[in-house]
């Protein structure tokens, strides 16, 4: 009798229970599911560029790209796009880059003639401009030093009828009997090997390129200034480490006097022909030069957005080896991003410099010993970024050849 009590009372108790069970489920208000991972995941806001406004509005509303633009518009174009001076651990007067020829045949029958070319740095973009053709050109640097030795350029070039007399001008020396239009790279240099800088030139020189740039500020005249007496003191012997401690490379005669691997010399010096292409695009204002940093907020943008108003796509942009000084995760993902922005299609070519532990890599990958110059295509960064993840810089170099 006490067994069947105590079994009742369990019952009564497992009901309870039970019905309180019941209770609660029914009673509890449900909780709302979270919503799914979006996949990609979207950017977090400190990675998302701001916008640029439409600053073309000031050179006009063609649909196309101008055949000149006004000196005007030159001028407001280096301002507006430009961001702020930036740094970088080396004064490069010149480039560094012994094989930067090497590239240049397969980059002529890869890039369309009248587009636009994309440089960093000083003298090679004209090399690389002679050899492909473009309609326009922009030289995209982080240090205001190097826009200013570009118009230094721009003037020399305004200064010289010929190569000869360019030469003359750039180092301040006299020029050597013997030389004509028909003369080659070598004959030039080799004239001017034993002739020295002379003061009184430099002086006349520099007052004739502070009178073509002087819509210039008198900071950016002294920089002008400075750069010119560095050209003037050194001559063509000047290379990449004259001044301070930094990467070797060959002297401003040897990369004028350079060729490709098959012997052919492309230099912008290497016929009056060349010579006087860039001439001509200097004086059309052709060929602009801004200060940007490759993952900045502005300076590639605004040069994207004003291709894109004129419907204008990018032949070949080059690179330098800058892709490695901004691999950090933040910054290349910038970088990236402001690649995506310029119109492009199959044919758009990076030109870049592959050094150190990277030449290695693409040595393992194709057989090559040394630092090299390489082309690929700029197209698989749009359509790694149309999904979300930039490409990394080994998938980019894995591309070139």
């Amino acid at each position: 009798m006490a067994i069947r009590v105590m079994k009742n009372r369990a019952n009564v108790l497992a009901g309870v229970i039970l019905l309180f069970a019941v209770l609660v489920f029914f009673w509890t208000p449900t909780k709302t599911p979270a919503p799914p991972v979006a996949w990609p995941p979207p950017p977090a806001p400190e990675d998302v560029l701001p916008e640029v406004a439409t600053i073309s509005r000031s050179f006009g509303d063609d649909p196309a790209l101008p055949a000149a633009l006004g000196d005007d518009d030159f001028r407001e174009m280096t301002s507006k796009f430009s961001e702020p001076d930036g740094s970088f651990m080396y004064e490069n007067f010149l480039s560094n880059e012994q094989s930067y020829q090497d590239p240049i045949p397969n980059l002529t029958s890869v890039v369309t003639p009248g587009r636009v070319y994309l440089g960093v740095g000083p003298e090679q973009n004209f090399t690389y401009i002679a050899a492909i053709r473009p309609q326009m050109a922009f030289i995209i640097d982080i240090r205001r030093q190097n826009m200013l030795e570009l118009l230094l350029y721009k003037a020399l070039f305004a200064m010289a009828a010929n190569r000869r007399e360019f030469v003359s001008l750039l180092f301040s020396r006299q020029q050597p009997q013997g030389l004509s239009d028909a003369s080659t790279v070598d004959d030039i240099f080799r004239g001017y090997r034993n002739s020295r800088g002379n003061r009184q030139l430099f002086e006349s020189n520099l007052g004739r390129i502070k009178e073509g740039l002087g819509w210039l500020s008198d900071s950016d005249k002294k920089t002008v200034a400075y750069v010119y007496n560095v050209f003037f003191s050194l001559g063509p012997e000047l290379k990449y480490s004259s001044l301070a401690s930094g990467p070797n490379g060959p002297t401003y005669e040897q990369l004028m006097t350079l060729s490709d691997q098959g012997g052919r010399q492309w230099s912008f010096l290497a016929s009056e022909e060349r010579f006087r292409f860039i001439k001509e695009m200097q004086a059309r204002n052709m060929i602009v030069p801004i200060v940007g940093d490759f993952s900045g907020p502005k300076a590639i943008r605004a040069v994207a957005r004003y291709l894109k108003d004129r419907k204008a796509v990018v032949g070949a942009f080059y690179l330098s080896n800058v892709e490695m000084y901004i691999v950090p995760a933040q910054k290349w993902k910038a970088f990236c991003r402001n690649v995506s922005e310029f119109p492009m299609d199959t044919s758009s070519t990076f030109i870049r410099y592959v050094v150190g532990g990277y030449a290695r890599y693409v040595r393992r990958e194709k057989g090559l010993y040394t630092s090299t110059s390489l082309i690929g295509p700029m197209i698989d960064v749009l359509t790694a970024m149309t999904t979300g993840y930039p490409p990394s810089y080994y998938d980019l170099i894995r591309a070139s050849r």
